[in-house]
């Protein structure tokens, strides 16, 4: 399960506000709100709508311990092209 700091970090990494997920996810500001303070006490449907507009924004919700260490996360499901250089390729050749 996403918890709410999962969900107000995935907005603040897209740069949404509250009145445009509400738009996308079909859900009121209020719910959004509601949603990202107290996820425990959540409308399974309203969390899943806004979920799934989040991960239709390029979004990927990691549980707890997923990776081997450490807790729930989100992050990009990939990685633009134009992002810069990947940390493994940076070298002394390509310093500013």
């Amino acid at each position: 399960m996403i918890t709410s700091a999962q969900l107000r970090g995935a907005r603040a990494m897209l740069g949404l506000t509250v009145e445009t997920l509400a738009g996308e996810s079909k859900l009121s500001a209020s719910t959004i709100q509601a949603l990202e303070t107290d996820v425990a006490s959540a409308d399974m449907k309203a969390l899943s709508a806004l979920r799934s507009a989040l991960e239709a924004r390029g979004l990927l919700f990691l549980a707890g311990g997923s990776d081997g260490t450490g807790g729930a996360g989100v992050r990009f499901k990939h990685w633009s092209d134009n992002e810069g250089i990947r940390p493994e390729n940076l070298n002394a050749t390509n310093d500013d």
